[in-house]
């Protein structure tokens, strides 16, 4: 990395973690550059690997390409105030399309696959060799069982929430809440890795006081 690079990125990082103080014109110069950078980096991308791929290149042979087409000309007409709402077609189609796609996506992976933990068998030649590995795979079907039910249990609300199905009710609230925590913990430190790298980035290869 040449110094003009290295000394423009660290500009920019700086410039960006200049909002831990508060809302500046730097972070504001930084921002601008990044979003714009980024717009223009997936129009270039996607103007060549579509529009010049598939219909240049390609001569539009599949006879889908110019549905596509047609639909991406409507939802440009959104820039011409008389025609606009014509752009509400193009809009509707792709946020049905993507729902229905992601509907299934999440049926499989989150509803199909917790039914499938809730019945595991308890004991199983194939859970593993030793008392230990038998054990601990018993546990969290265990774990896995009764946490999908009790939060399950939580969320009928067509009876009261008292006697034993109250003390269901408070045992969800509580695998909630390890669930919710569990995955704000990973968000947290998947964000810290990214802030690890630019301090690296900024004691290492800009200031050379990380060897």
């Amino acid at each position: 990395m040449d110094h003009f690079s290295l000394w423009l990125a660290a500009f920019l990082t700086l410039g960006i973690i200049s909002f831990l103080y508060k809302d500046n014109p730097w972070y504001k110069l930084t921002e601008a550059i990044f979003i714009g950078i980024s717009a223009g980096y997936w129009v270039v991308t996607l103007f060549w690997d579509n529009f010049y791929g598939k219909f240049w290149v390609g001569k539009g042979e599949e006879p889908m390409l110019w549905v596509g087409a047609f639909l991406g000309f409507l939802m440009l007409l959104r820039l011409v105030p008389k025609v606009g709402w014509l752009s509400r077609w193009p809009l509707a189609f792709i946020v049905g399309a993507t729902s229905g796609l992601w509907l299934m996506n999440y049926f499989a992976s989150n509803i199909m696959v917790q039914v499938q933990a809730t019945i595991m068998p308890l004991f199983s030649t194939g859970y593993g060799t030793g008392f230990d590995a038998d054990f601990a795979t018993i546990v969290a079907n265990l774990v896995i069982f009764f946490g999908t039910l009790t939060g399950l249990v939580y969320f009928f609300f067509s009876k009261e929430h008292k006697g034993a199905f109250g003390v269901g009710a408070k045992i969800g609230i509580f695998f909630l809440m390890i669930t919710f925590g569990a995955s704000f913990g990973y968000t947290v430190m998947s964000r810290m890795s990214l802030l690890i790298g630019r301090i690296d980035f900024l004691f290492g290869d800009w200031l050379g006081m990380i060897k």
